[in-house]
């Protein structure tokens, strides 16, 4: 029965490995149940308020982490187990037989997974002796991935925060309604750039879908809070007379659907309309959808 324990353990870190690399190195950037670990986090602690939704994003991904470390510490804890006390070497004065099996093998894999090294246990067994660097490996790789994976996040959230002010200044300067009186060729460029902005936007949801979880205290850096107004751009430009804006109009109209689209079917938003999937994109972000006349 002592193998099935060695079995179980080499599946569950099989489980983390995986788990790391889906959600960090694979293109689709979804690890199951670390995004299951966030969308949890995400949805409990927002519901305590403001203060916790300003949170919710950060503690998100310290439960994923915690959770990746939680499955490398057990998995390795049930490949010890089998060879427990036998084939490890105790300090002096250091009386294994006063712990159990269990809490020795999980201390044992939890100092070498941090390799830290007290070198009070040391692994005498062959296997053991040649297995032991590997998790510490693992340990260090871990520890890398985690300040990778925070590295990522915040670029992300700087481009969402940057286009959601740019939004808030255009439409504190009555930019749609006066969009037929100004140069068309600026109007244009500042259209244009505003759907290259929203493509980024999507591709940093896509290649870091945790960055939707982090929530915005003040309602201009908040994109979810912005979007109505860079529809209702969209809108003007699309009804003017000059042919210039209609297009430019109709280039940022595609990418707002697009990133509806995207919203709807990655992060489970209601609506059929772009406007109903920006609407419940706000609210899941505590502000309301402002739509302009």
């Amino acid at each position: 029965m002592l193998w099935l324990l060695s079995v179980l353990g080499a599946l569950v870190i099989l489980l983390g490995i995986v788990e790391v690399f889906h959600t960090l190195l694979h293109p689709s950037g979804r690890g199951r149940f670390s995004r299951l670990c966030v969308v949890t986090v995400w949805r409990t602690v927002r519901r305590t308020g403001d203060r916790g939704a300003s949170v919710a994003g950060p503690l998100a991904m310290v439960s994923v982490i915690v959770f990746w470390a939680s499955l490398q510490a057990i998995g390795w804890a049930l490949l010890y187990y089998p060879h427990i006390p036998d084939g490890f070497s105790y300090a002096p004065g250091l009386d294994p037989t006063r712990y159990s099996a269990a809490a020795e093998a999980f201390y044992v894999s939890t100092v070498t997974l941090t390799t830290l090294g007290f070198g009070d246990v040391i692994a005498t067994d062959p296997l053991i002796r040649f297995l032991t660097p590997f998790e510490a490996l693992t340990g260090f790789a871990l520890l890398t991935a985690a300040v990778s994976w925070f590295m990522q996040i915040y670029p992300a959230l700087g481009r969402r925060r940057a286009l959601a002010i740019r939004l808030s200044l255009l439409q504190n300067a009555d930019y749609a309604g006066k969009l037929d009186q100004l140069d068309p060729a600026s109007v244009t460029s500042t259209l244009e750039t505003l759907v290259s902005d929203l493509v980024q936007i999507r591709v940093d949801l896509t290649q870091t879908s945790e960055s939707y979880y982090f929530w915005e205290a003040d309602e201009q850096l908040s994109l979810p809070a912005s979007l109505s107004y860079a529809v209702d751009l969209a809108n003007q430009a699309g009804r003017s007379a000059k042919p210039t804006l209609q297009t430019a109009g109709a280039l940022l109209r595609e990418a707002l659907d697009s990133l509806a689209l995207f919203l709807r079917t990655e992060f489970r938003h209601d609506g059929e309309s772009t406007q109903d999937v920006f609407r419940s994109y706000a609210s899941d972000h505590r502000y309301p959808y402002r739509e302009n006349p």
